[in-house]
């Protein structure tokens, strides 16, 4: 939230008033009843710790064809641990009582959460399996194929802990926007910084890598290869990388908050990728690893149709 503003000082009315922020998120819950069922379930509700307070609105809008929609106040907002453990404790209460179901943003959020996040590791791991295929077979090595992929998460979890001190934290939003620490991040845009971020490092390694691998081939030394490597792809790759970073720093000046988020985790994390993991991290293990860079094992390379390739310096 920021500092200042209509939105802003809605927030500290709020605040000021003993309501709290959590009334910018409600509960709603759906009751398929009337009369005794949705009383039973407005007094249930409202016996849940956290629970500031929970309403039955009159009028047609609220009920309508035999059901009920009952709102629920909570004390903490809904992004905070405490809005998230009262509403954990709200569904635990009435979800399947009198058939009562638990909708609003935090509900819908959390569901996101549940639904994306909970087959996350085995989306990684299918992930993780087809780039070390594709990449063995591309550079016909075994190490660089696992390196690559050992850079790209380090790469990714070091931006996620860039975005957690800059936004979670507010070390970059106070001072650069203005805008209070979040205390946490939007449901979605951890998934869609792995999907961008992942992606576009994978693309800066294959191509460095790829070049490496030519060079090898031509001259058999590694050490000449990575410098002959670095020298002809490190230029392009930086100035492509400068070029996005500029162009998510552009976006990051956009209003919402969110975006700005987004697109500043792309931005510092393509940057970090670029100078310290690219530049620095990649020719330097290739240059340490020596001879075991273009290691094979023979069962790999009879499964992705190649003989095997003698080591050499």
């Amino acid at each position: 939230m920021a500092s200042s503003g209509p939105a802003r000082q809605a927030l500290d009315s709020l605040d000021s008033s003993g309501i709290g922020s959590g009334a910018l998120s409600p509960a709603y819950l759906l009751v398929p009843g009337d009369g005794a069922d949705a009383d039973a379930v407005q007094a249930r509700a409202a016996a849940v710790p956290g629970v500031r307070a929970a309403l039955d609105p009159a009028g047609p809008a609220w009920h309508r064809d035999g059901t009920c929609l009952l709102v629920v106040v909570p004390d903490d907002p809904a992004n905070s641990a405490a809005g998230k453990a009262t509403l954990d404790r709200l569904r635990t209460a009435v979800d399947g009582f009198h058939g009562t179901r638990t909708g609003g943003t935090a509900a819908q959020g959390r569901d996101f959460v549940d639904a994306v996040y909970g087959n996350a590791p085995l989306a990684i791991a299918l992930i993780v399996l087809v780039t070390l295929a594709l990449l063995t077979r591309a550079f016909r090595s075994l190490v660089l194929a696992v390196k690559a992929v050992a850079l790209n998460v380090l790469s990714v979890a070091a931006t996620f802990g860039l975005l957690v001190l800059a936004w979670q934290q507010g070390y970059l939003s106070q001072p650069v926007w203005g805008i209070e620490a979040t205390g946490s991040l939007t449901e979605w845009v951890p998934v869609m910084v792995f999907a961008f971020l992942f992606g576009l490092s994978m693309d800066y390694e294959v191509f460095i890598l790829a070049r490496i691998r030519e060079e090898y081939d031509e001259t058999g030394s590694t050490r000449e290869a990575t410098v002959r490597g670095i020298a002809r792809t490190g230029r392009l790759v930086t100035s492509a990388a400068l070029i996005l970073f500029l162009a998510f720093a552009s976006l990051a000046a956009t209003p919402g908050t969110e975006v700005k988020i987004f697109a500043s985790a792309l931005g510092l994390g393509i940057l970090l990728d670029a100078t310290l993991v690219r530049a620095l991290l990649v020719p330097a293990l290739v240059v340490l690893l020596g001879r075991w860079n273009w290691w094979l094992p023979r069962p790999v390379a009879r499964l992705l149709r190649w003989g095997h390739l003698p080591c050499r310096r």
